[in-house]
């Protein structure tokens, strides 16, 4: 191949971020199919016949490895890649976790590689390139790339990249299993009685890699909010994640966690928007035995369980002022008591918040503490809203269709140009969420190998709704409640004392109903002197 031709990087690296995307949440068929059209896509992108992952095991390596090639072998039985004496072979290769190059017109002396030559041949391949994927120092799993021709040349790019991308691979792999012990562990514990239980174990929301690959995109508005991540990633600073509902905000957490020095420890997330005020404070600082009623043990909060990790606070801007006081303690010392106790535990632990409000308006209007908005605006990060980065919106989708169709028992090959414009065209209020749920109804609707986009999906499913039901009635009440209130959802006059609502419930309608302020954000305004100093 080409090496000074960079389209096989990027085709390479989607392929590769669609498979790591989803491969924690897929069942042992759907995994293999998922990683065959994955070997499938590397091997086209760079110009191959054949591409197989062999792993390793407790055993040694698999003795079925993951295999494509596009090379008709006219033998019967199994293909030669595919055997167990194939896998036997490679696992007896000393490479010294170096890549390897095999050639068929080349006589080996030592009979280990001279036996993988000859399963080569036998599989059509007249040069293949063995890549250990080494972690820890240790080879983990080997890629096999073979072309038919014996001429095949291996650029040390080329070769160096796929190394990388096996390490993600095998990441992907790895987090997937240890996700399923521990939901083995967690069913075994289910059966214990209440109080016999451990505290829920925190799972690392993020695979401890050094990539996002679910982030998907290349715009110049979503390259600029991950070169922003980029730089903060491992300064272990606090940051400010803005950005509407639905754009994938915690995504960009999950990722800042991974990069960043705290990725081997837990990253924790709670939303201040779901959980009702009375319960905020036991989520995040925990609570002694017997500290309310129904309080029957002692009780880690989120703060605690973070210790070390990462702490990421969705909805921030909606967390309840009494309760934004006690979260600055934490910041400024370090330290928080849980309800019931006067025992300070010192936590240390690194602060992402989130919001879809304008922080800078609530701060102004009494509704968020500026010494709690200085304290986490130390690197703020806009994530684009959809309809800013609507070049992205043909990767996205065929990721949502590799990522659902399988559950849905579908197979996608194409998506129509007129579709793609279609989608293009729409405004996406409802951002990255929204077009989620287009994807997935237009899969349900197609039964062939095309992508057929609903007429009038996106009416119904974004937020243009008929004006007699009662759904919109509804939405254009609160609407009209919310623009005469000045969006304000607490503090004095707000929205939801006129609705009679709590403003949970508000915000908890307001986001079923897809309503969103689409003012701009606006330049943190100059803080009145008495306000901005207030404790």
């Amino acid at each position: 191949m080409d090496a000074p031709n960079e389209q096989w990087r990027t085709d390479v690296n989607r392929a590769v971020r669609d498979f790591a995307s989803v491969a924690a949440d897929l069942d042992d068929e759907t995994l293999r199919a998922f990683l065959n059209t994955m070997l499938r896509e590397i091997g086209e992108a760079i110009g191959i016949e054949c591409c197989a992952l062999l792993e390793e095991s407790p055993d040694g390596f698999d003795a079925a490895p993951e295999f494509w090639c596009r090379i008709p072998v006219l033998v019967e039985g199994e293909h030669p890649i595919e055997s167990a004496s194939f896998a036997t072979t490679i696992r007896n290769l000393d490479v010294d976790n170096e890549p390897l190059v095999l050639r068929t017109e080349v006589n080996y002396s030592d009979p280990s590689i001279a036996e993988a030559q000859a399963c080569l041949v036998r599989a059509g391949i007249g040069a293949a390139v063995l890549v250990p994927v080494v972690v820890a120092m240790r080879a983990k799993a080997t890629w096999l790339f073979g072309a038919a021709s014996s001429d095949q040349i291996w650029p040390e790019a080329v070769i160096e990249h796929l190394q990388t991308m096996g390490a993600l691979v095998w990441s992907a792999l790895h987090s997937r299993r240890r996700q399923a012990a521990s939901v083995a562990v967690a069913s075994n514990v289910a059966r214990l009685p209440i109080k016999a239980r451990p505290a829920p174990p925190v799972r690392n929301a993020f695979a401890s890699s050094r990539e996002f690959p679910e982030i998907v995109g290349e715009s110049p508005a979503l390259r600029a909010a991950l070169d922003a991540l980029e730089q903060v990633a491992d300064a272990d600073s606090s940051v400010l994640l803005l950005g509407e509902t639905g754009t994938g905000k915690e995504l960009f957490a999950r990722a800042l966690h991974a990069r960043g020095p705290r990725y081997a420890a837990p990253l924790v997330s709670v939303n201040c928007a779901a959980l009702p005020p009375t319960l905020i404070e036991s989520e995040l600082f925990g609570h002694q035995r017997g500290a309310f009623t129904g309080a029957v043990a002692v009780r880690q909060g989120r703060f605690e369980l973070a210790h070390k990790g990462t702490l990421f606070l969705d909805e921030i801007g909606d967390l309840p002022l009494d309760l934004q006081a006690k979260l600055l303690r934490v910041l400024q010392e370090g330290g928080f008591e849980r309800v019931g106790s006067s025992q300070t535990q010192a936590v240390d632990v690194r602060i992402i918040g989130a919001t879809h409000r304008d922080i800078g308006r609530a701060v102004s209007e009494g509704e968020f503490r500026a010494d709690l908005y200085y304290r986490l605006n130390v690197f703020p990060i806009r994530v684009p809203a959809l309809r800013e980065r609507k070049e992205d919106i043909p990767a996205l989708v065929w990721s949502i269709v590799r990522r659902r169709q399988h559950a849905l028992r579908r197979h996608i090959t194409k998506i129509p140009a007129e579709a793609i414009k279609t989608l293009q065209q729409h405004s996406w209020p409802g951002n990255i969420r929204e077009l989620e749920n287009v994807v997935e109804r237009a899969l349900i609707h197609s039964t062939g190998d095309t992508l057929v986009l609903l007429e009038g999906s996106l009416e119904t499913l974004g937020v243009e709704l008929p004006a007699d039901t009662l759904t919109s009635v509804e939405r254009a009440h609160i609407e009209s409640v919310l623009r005469d209130c000045g969006w304000r959802i607490n503090g004095f006059g707000n929205a939801a004392e006129r609705l009679g609502l709590h403003p949970n419930t508000l915000r908890f309608r307001m986001k079923k109903l897809g309503i969103v302020r689409h003012e701009p954000a606006r330049e943190v305004p100059r803080m009145r002197a008495g306000r901005a100093s207030a404790g």
